[in-house]
C-alpha cells in the first residue's frame, strides 16, 4: 500500500442493526468494487480499498433498529464506478444482495441528465450512489 495523501478518508464507521444482514449487502457491494475483506471481529468487519476502508459494527449502543437518511447524519455513500456497463451490471445483482433500486422512474438519471448512476438501498435503510467514471461514454 501507498503512503495515504493527508487529508483523505481514512475510514467510514457504519453501527448497523443486524451484523450478519449487513456485511452480506455490504460486503457483495464492496468486493464487486475492488475492496477487499481487511477486519473481522466479533461485532463488526471491514473492507479496504487503497488506504480507505468501510466497517460495519453491531454496536450494543444503538440507538434505533433502521437507518434513517432524512435525519441528521449520513444521507448516503457514493462510489465511483469504472462504467455505465458496471453500474448496469450491479444493478441487475443488487436484489440478490439486499439491495433495491431507488428511483427507478429516473434510472439511470436520478441525478440529472448528465450522469449515469444507480441509487440503491439495502433492508436496514443505508443508501448508496454508485456513479459511472465517464456518464457520457456509450456502449
Amino acid at each position: 500500500m501507498t503512503r495515504p495523501v493527508s487529508g483523505t478518508l481514512h475510514r467510514v464507521e457504519i453501527w448497523v442493526p443486524d451484523l450478519e444482514r449487513s456485511a452480506a449487502s455490504f460486503g457483495w457491494l464492496l468486493e464487486a468494487l475492488g475492496h477487499t475483506p481487511f477486519q473481522s471481529w466479533e461485532h463488526g468487519r471491514s473492507w479496504r480499498l487503497g488506504a480507505t476502508y468501510l466497517v460495519v459494527e453491531q454496536s450494543r449502543d444503538l440507538a434505533a433498529d433502521r437507518h434513517d437518511r432524512c435525519r441528521p447524519g449520513l444521507n448516503h455513500l457514493a462510489f465511483h464506478v469504472e462504467d455505465r456497463r458496471t453500474v448496469d451490471a450491479l444493478v441487475s445483482e443488487a436484489a440478490r444482495h439486499g439491495w433495491s433500486l431507488l428511483f427507478p422512474d429516473r434510472h439511470p438519471h436520478a441525478g440529472g441528465e448528465h450522469t449515469y448512476a444507480a441509487y440503491l438501498e439495502n433492508t436496514d435503510g443505508f443508501e448508496v450512489e454508485l456513479a459511472a467514471v465517464d456518464p457520457t461514454e456509450r456502449d
